[in-house]
């Protein structure tokens, strides 16, 4: 490729800004939306002259990257395009400006990073990670020139699917003469380098040797002789870090070589389990926070496992792809291009490969960046935040999932042009910007902590800050803003959420362009919160709106497009248009498949959505059908006790119910208790709800008094957890009543029966259903104590608040 080249139309490579391995990574200019971006260009296919070989390529590059594009977690490299030109496969990637961990090595002369530091990384990768290795991916080559820190302190890891594509075309069935490409083998797990099935674990593995490195100077099996590699990964201890460094904190050794184990089952669970250590490893860091220096160097001492690791032939247990291997470059980035200062804005390749004829050129000097906003501090949130998340169960008929829309913005006043006034402020002191950087980051670790109102705290003083020293519109101040909106989601307060969307919306819409995907993904949260307010018809506009922007923009098998159809059909059966919910739950859930494989975890949700809308038609055998999918598929992806696979395995509970196969439903609710108890313990609500899918079962099976106790029991759990007032705590209530009426004990039941109507009334209102039902039950009990009069008197209530609220819904406008 050459520079000011053209690609498929849109893309326009401006300069070069790495190489590796697999290919080229280009600064390029997004000519469609006039933004920034990197766009990695991978080896030419012409080398290889195999069709049948070059067809299987472009379809597992096009799965790999369809993977990857999935994944939205701001301590990943958000990937947004990818395709092929004049025979090179090409990625479309944000466009980062920062440096990786192992360019940050050499700049400090191979010197070990400060403490904190070290711990601030440890934390974000963990992070990523964690959220990653719950969609059931594996990195398989994280090292740290795949680290990247970017210039305000977020941490990304780059490259996912890259590492099984080398595998593709064929750099880890046979090595180039200076090592692997998936990986070296200073940072490959053992079981990895045995040649033996990889999962998570090996990922943490690597981590262990990525934060050993940058917490010491040198990799934990550092010799230049890869057979002492490999053979110190499979037989040596690795020596302490605290040997190489005294001041690390002890909890932060304990972390890392509790990574470093050798087998992967004796290392932590998950990337989610290492918070604990690091929480505990930064709290040591504090004591010694005074010194803020660089180690000294450790001096060129022998490697940590050159005594046991001898240079001999490989031992017979190494696969045979590891013969003639070389030890590769270890924490060695692939940007170095002649320059004097290698440059910003890199995505990592790894390798080497000398695709350029002649000379690197620097970015020109005095050219500035047409190419979109500045360098944001917050990207596009997780799935999670708006839909694609497992439904509530069938029971609780008022799931909330939408709310007020980005149409009214409530933005600054206009009195000048946001961004002129922006771009005519005096430049903020350089050291404010860090510091609000630092701390808006310290927000973001709060809310990985679960620790909300304190990140929303943070998130909302760094807005107003930034908002100060920025301007209203400036992508940081917005990004402070976008989080706070999330933490007041987190906490329940959805009104002030919606406010804070709906400013970001308006402020994004305006600084980068209505189409932008950073505007369109605060207008999504914005319908988000509409429905957690039972706002539905206004969420359905908003995320219709936002979808034509999606397809137009993106196209329509697009992920980030089929999650909005997915919020899309989730909110089309809060509106009880439930044949058109099922319809397109089933096109996003097909698409999926196409684009992102049957076992994904985006599919798989989107077939929990077709399961429930067909139970909310009634069709439950086609719903128990569909849910038992998704539980194999999740047992085979996630695991059988991942809350995912369990929740597939409540609704199936659901259908068994339904269709009167109580016995079925009995056993199953009865093992899915104790299999929340141990994994969540007996109080989560996760273990209630299955506790009490058995109570029900145990009465449907007319083993009333058994199914009074449990109601009982439950409940108890469920007001001491949650409250006297939850939701779950009143349909539990409501149990024990119907337990009550069963035993002919109508007296006690009519009580009941009342206490959850009168609270119903005062926490949702006189007119909410479920207020109206319990209204219902209360009639039907006066029925069976032969106090008729009372029973037709609630009946007529109800059936006026009924047509009441019935009425307002109407449109009042006459039809011409």
């Amino acid at each position: 490729m050459a520079e000011n080249t053209l690609i498929q139309g849109r893309y326009r490579l401006l300069d070069l800004i790495g190489r590796g391995g697999m290919g080229e990574v280009w600064r390029a200019r997004d000519e469609s939306l006039g933004r920034r971006v990197a766009v990695k260009c991978l080896k030419p296919l012409a080398e290889h002259g195999d069709k049948t070989f070059m067809r299987v390529l472009r379809e597992r590059f096009r799965r790999e990257a369809r993977v990857a594009a999935a994944l939205q977690h701001r301590g990943v490299t958000v990937v947004h395009d990818f395709g092929e030109h004049e025979g090179l496969l090409y990625l479309v990637m944000e466009l980062l400006e920062g440096r990786n961990l192992s360019q940050l090595l050499e700049d400090n002369k191979q010197h070990p990073l400060p403490v904190t530091e070290v711990i601030e990384v440890a934390e974000q990768v963990a992070a990523a990670l964690a959220y990653t290795h719950d969609q059931g991916i594996v990195h398989r080559d994280l090292k740290p020139a795949n680290v990247m820190r970017t210039e305000d302190g977020t941490v990304k890891i780059c490259d996912f699917g890259i590492a099984r594509l080398g595998h593709d075309i064929g750099f880890t069935a046979k090595l180039t003469g200076g090592g692997i490409a998936m990986g070296t083998p200073h940072y490959m797990s053992p079981e990895q380098i045995a040649g033996a099935v990889v999962d998570h674990r090996s990922d943490l593995y690597s981590l262990g040797c990525v934060l050993y490195e940058i917490a010491t100077g040198a990799p934990p099996f550092d010799n230049d002789d890869a057979w002492s590699v490999l053979v110190g990964h499979r037989d040596t201890e690795p020596r302490p870090p605290r040997d190489h460094r005294p001041e690390l904190p002890v909890p932060l050794e304990t972390v890392i070589l509790g990574l470093l184990a050798k087998q992967p089952e004796q290392r932590p669970g998950g990337a989610a389990e290492l918070t604990r250590g690091l929480a505990a490893a930064r709290a040591g860091a504090a004591v010694t926070a005074g010194t803020g220096t660089l180690a000294p160097d450790p001096g060129p001492g022998p490697g940590p496992g050159a005594a046991a690791a001898p240079r001999q032939a490989a031992p017979l247990w190494l696969p045979s792809w590891t013969r003639g291997m070389g030890s590769g470059s270890r924490a060695s980035g692939s940007w170095a291009l002649g320059t004097a200062t290698p440059p910003t804005g890199l995505s990592g390749l790894t390798g080497q490969w000398t695709g350029l004829k002649g000379p690197v050129k620097p970015p020109l000097a005095g050219i500035p960046d047409q190419g979109g906003p500045p360098a944001v501090s917050a990207r596009l949130r997780p799935r999670t935040r708006s839909g694609d998340s497992t439904r509530a169960p069938h029971r609780h008929p008022n799931d909330p999932r939408t709310r007020n829309g980005p149409h009214s913005p409530q933005g600054p006043a206009a009195s000048q042009d946001p961004l002129t006034a922006q771009t005519s402020r005096e430049a903020p002191p350089r050291e404010l910007v860090a510091v609000l950087a630092s701390r808006h980051n310290a927000g973001l670790s709060l809310g990985r902590l679960g620790r909300w109102e304190e990140a929303g705290e943070v998130h909302r003083a760094v807005a107003a800050e930034r908002e100060q020293a920025l301007g209203p519109c400036h992508p940081d101040t917005l990004a402070s803003r976008y989080e706070s909106g999330f933490t007041l989601s987190r906490l329940g307060r959805h009104d002030e959420a919606l406010g804070e969307y709906t400013r970001v919306a308006a402020g994004r819409a305006t600084a980068l362009g209505a189409d932008h995907p950073d505007t369109l993904a605060a207008q999504q949260e914005s319908a988000y919160v509409l429905g957690q307010l039972g706002r539905h018809t206004e969420a359905h506009e908003v995320y219709a709106e936002v979808l034509a922007a999606r397809i137009r923009t993106m196209g329509p098998d697009h992920p980030d497009t089929l999650r909005c159809r997915h919020n899309l059909a989730f909110n089309l059966s809060r509106l009880g248009r439930l044949e058109d919910s099922y319809a397109m739950a089933r096109e996003v859930a097909d698409a999926r498949v196409r684009v992102l494989g049957a076992d994904h975890p985006d599919t798989l949700v989107t077939r929990y959505e077709v399961g429930y809308a067909l139970g909310r038609l009634g069709r439950w055998d086609e719903a128990l059908a569909t849910y038992r999918v998704v539980d194999e598929a999740r047992t085979r992806t996630l695991g059988p006790d991942h809350p995912d696979t369990l929740a597939a395995r409540y609704e199936s509970g659901v259908c068994l119910g339904r269709l009167g196969r109580s016995a079925e439903a009995l056993e199953l609710y009865r093992d899915l208790a104790r299999t929340r108890i141990r994994a969540q313990g007996p109080a989560d609500p996760e273990t209630l709800r299955a506790l009490h899918g058995l109570g029900v079962n145990l009465g449907r099976l007319g083993r009333w008094e058994e199914a009074l106790a449990q109601a009982r029991e439950v409940c108890a759990a469920r007001e001491s957890a949650l409250g006297p007032d939850h939701s779950d705590t009143l349909v539990s209530r409501r149990e024990i009543a119907v337990g009550l009426g069963w035993l002919g004990r109508w007296d006690e039941a009519l009580e009941v029966y009342r206490h959850v109507a009168a609270v119903r009334e005062r926490v949702l209102g006189p007119d909410h259903p479920d207020t109206l039902a319990s209204r219902n039950d209360e009639a039907h009990c006066l029925e069976q104590l032969g106090r008729s009069g009372e029973a037709v008197e609630v009946y007529r209530e109800v059936a006026a608040v009924t047509r009441q609220r019935d009425g307002a819904k109407r449109d009042p406008s006459p039809h011409i």
